[in-house]
């Protein structure tokens, strides 16, 4: 039993204080009656002392020791009984760590008297007043599928996040029923969110976490790809969604989502996240345009007004005018999806009408968009991410880099694409 013990839990070396290499009851008896601090709290770490010296060690008026005692894997459980009502609570702290490793490593073929105090004391320190105590027990026993369950369900249920959290992702003692009545009775933010990062979650689980509008919660949900969702659970999710942009990225990327929620979803989220959600689909070439054909025309009816219009043409003269117009500048504007601010920019970039920019990101034309880029002078990497997250260019009209880094045509090429609209402005 010892050795399983002291392999669960390690113990300290036996060169403390200048100790004794072997103790004797003698040397014991000294120190215990005689010895200083130093060597008292030494003789608690050590794994060879006997039971009833660490015992009364449990004891001693100085927290130090008794916090060894806790820690010490060979104390007997009968001190460990005592110390779970200890005042300090970094001792309750260090026996909550020693007990969550013991218990899930004693089989049934323990003493069961053992194995039974040892029950004892973990219930006493999952029920201890500080979150911190609880908080180690659940730490410990988070994975454990041989602690009793009744344990497991009082710290799955506790008010403090630290406490639940733990158990609410990882126990596998806890079924469905568990879950849906943990969430029924009102489960905080954080523990929704531990529920919905379980390694599986159900269909069942999944609904209830929906119902609850919680957005951490569902993000952690669509991120999971280990959790099960229906489709009209999902659809409930897609409902809300078209309100929270802090959905937006989770539910477009959601892994095997059908055409249908893809078109949805394409009806509200950035242009660039329905890019990322169709090259995550990889969809057919056909499918891929049907839905950029619809962000498109999303975006024409979401054309900004005029006065809005003439602000941000002011505001990307200003910023060019300072200096910080460049690709690093373009390519976070795409990422945010600051779309009028971004052709502004261009227009004062390429030094051509806004109307033109607008009509040649319209075009669907990947050379012409490719074209703008370069009288922008921008990087030919800007040009692609322009292409695909900006202008929606289908697949088959997209022009990539040479030699990964390189425009792929030439200028007079490029002027020419960018004439043929610069002309009929």
């Amino acid at each position: 039993m010892l050795g399983k013990l002291k392999s669960l839990l390690g113990g300290k070396s036996n060169k403390e204080k200048n100790l004794p290499e072997t103790l004797t009851q003698e040397d014991e008896q000294r120190i215990l009656t005689e010895g200083s601090q130093g060597q008292k709290q030494a003789l608690a770490h050590r794994t060879d002392a006997r039971p009833e010296v660490l015992y009364y060690l449990a004891e001693d008026a100085s927290p130090e020791i008794r916090r060894a005692i806790a820690q010490n894997p060979s104390t007997p459980i009968q001190a460990a009984e005592k110390l779970t009502s200890d005042e300090d609570e970094e001792v309750r702290s260090e026996l909550a760590r020693k007990i969550g490793r013991l218990v899930p490593g004693l089989d049934a073929g323990e003493q069961k008297a053992l194995r039974e105090k040892a029950i004892k004391v973990l219930e006493a320190l999952a029920a201890d007043q500080l979150p911190k105590v609880r908080a180690y027990v659940a730490q410990e026993i988070k994975s454990a599928d041989s602690v009793p369950k009744a344990i497991v369900e009082k710290l799955a249920r506790d008010v403090e996040d630290i406490v639940c959290g733990p158990i609410l992702q990882y126990s596998p003692l806890l079924n469905d029923e568990d879950l849906r009545e943990i969430i029924a009775a009102g489960a905080s933010s954080a523990a929704l969110e531990s529920i919905a990062s379980r390694a599986l979650v159900s269909e069942d689980v999944s609904q209830d976490i929906a119902a609850t509008l919680d957005v951490p919660a569902i993000s952690a949900l669509l991120t999971n790809e280990n959790a099960q969702i229906r489709e009209d659970t999902l659809d409930q999710i897609i409902d809300q969604a078209q309100s929270v942009e802090d959905l937006h990225e989770p539910v477009a990327l959601r892994p095997q989502l059908s055409m249908r929620a893809m078109k949805r979803i394409a009806g509200f989220v950035a242009s660039a996240l329905v890019h990322a959600m169709m090259e995550q689909a990889e969809l057919p070439e056909e499918q891929a345009e049907e839905l950029l054909e619809r962000v498109r025309d999303r975006l024409l009816s979401e054309r900004v007004g005029d006065e809005e219009e003439q602000a941000m043409a002011k505001q990307a003269m200003d910023f060019f005018e300072r200096g910080l117009l460049n690709d690093e500048f373009i390519l976070e504007q795409i990422e945010e999806n600051r779309r009028e601010l971004l052709l502004q920019c261009l227009a004062v970039m390429a030094d051509i009408p806004a109307k033109t920019v607008r009509q040649i990101i319209h075009s669907k034309s990947g050379r012409a968009v490719t074209a703008l880029a370069w009288r922008a002078q921008l990087s030919m990497r800007t040009a692609y991410e322009l292409q695909t997250k900006y202008a929606l260019v289908p697949t088959a009209q997209l022009l990539a880099a040479k030699n990964g880094k390189d425009y792929p045509i030439d200028e007079n090429e490029l002027d020419w694409h960018l004439s043929y609209f610069v002309e009929q402005a």
